[in-house]
């Protein structure tokens, strides 16, 4: 993973990330230095009214007719037209290029963004070859994945700078992108348009993995959930089916609600509150505990547990791997 998440300056591991990382640069610098023009014309400008306002009083402004005035609109004009130009064109060549895979993708996993997660959902040719996961996506290195997009409440856009640029989720609508990462790794993704008070705190992972080892985690997220062992654990069990299970799934529970993600193989992901927290037993039980002292707003109720009952359920939750 990259020591910086998002990291959309300075690297890319997908096509179409090579297509706009060059891009993105070049708008980079144009824009440093259109900046540093008008910052510099502006310090000259001023210069110069100082320095020829001594003869002039505060009674009344004096208009100065500047001849060159319009010439040096005309020259700015044609300058500025030349990198706007050589922007317009390289964007359309970008578009085209990342408009769609380079071959048929597949594989295709249908995400829908909710506040504030993702949930993820792969598709198998039985529904027994079906499943859903949440805030961390798993694709095969060097396969174009189409990925589905939808809006469960409002609009998000789904972003993984250093495979794809955004596509909108939008409600009652469903939007395609396509991811190709040509290395293994861990990529970040974001919500990338405003959503709500914790906008910023709705993350996501893309895990590219070998084809054998995509294989090996797919079938693992296929198998139903262990029954509890422990007397912990079955006290545990009995509480997460009371507290949870109306809002979340786990295969092979009662629990079949889809409010919430789906916690089946909850402590296989790396991280939890869409990529906010680690996932250990000590943030777990934080989060479960007070899910709005880490995201404020979120639909999950605080669940006020004794500390013995919290022992009790993280015991049965960290058996879902």
């Amino acid at each position: 993973m990259s020591a910086t998440p998002l990291d959309y300056l300075f690297s890319s591991a997908g096509r179409r990330a090579d297509v706009t990382l060059p891009l993105t640069w070049f708008m980079l610098i144009v824009s440093v230095v259109v900046c540093l023009v008008v910052a510099g014309l502006l310090l000259g400008s001023l210069r110069g009214a100082k320095g020829g306002g001594a003869a002039e009083t505060a009674a009344e402004p004096v208009r100065r007719d500047h001849a060159g005035g319009l010439r040096w609109i005309t020259i700015g004009l044609a300058i500025s037209s030349v990198p706007l130009l050589i922007s317009l064109i390289w964007t359309m060549a970008a578009l085209a290029q990342v408009a769609g895979p380079p071959r048929r993708p597949e594989m295709t996993i249908d995400v829908t963004a909710h506040q504030w997660w993702w949930e993820a959902d792969y598709h198998g040719t039985e529904p027994a070859d079906s499943f859903v996961t949440a805030n961390e996506i798993h694709i095969p290195v060097g396969v174009p994945v189409e990925i589905r997009l939808r809006g469960g409440d409002v609009i998000h856009s789904f972003w993984v700078p250093q495979l794809a640029g955004k596509t909108d989720t939008i409600p009652g609508q469903q939007n395609i992108a396509w991811l190709e990462a040509r290395r293994p790794g861990i990529f970040r993704g974001q919500c990338a348009e405003y959503c709500g008070a914790e906008h910023a705190k709705m993350g996501f992972e893309v895990v590219a993995q070998p084809m054998a080892e995509f294989q090996r985690w797919r079938q693992d997220q296929l198998q139903p959930a262990p029954p509890p062992a422990t007397q912990a654990q079955r006290q545990g069990y009995a509480l997460t089916m009371a507290r949870c299970g109306l809002c979340h799934a786990i295969r092979g529970t009662s629990a079949t609600a889809r409010g919430g993600p789906d916690l089946t193989h909850l402590m296989s992901r790396r991280l939890i509150a869409a990529a906010m927290l680690p996932n250990n037993p000590g943030a777990l039980g934080g989060w479960i505990q007070d899910p709005q002292g880490v995201k404020p707003g979120a639909l999950m109720p605080a669940q006020h547990l004794s500390g013995e009952q919290l022992t009790d359920v993280i015991a049965y939750l960290e058996t879902l791997q």
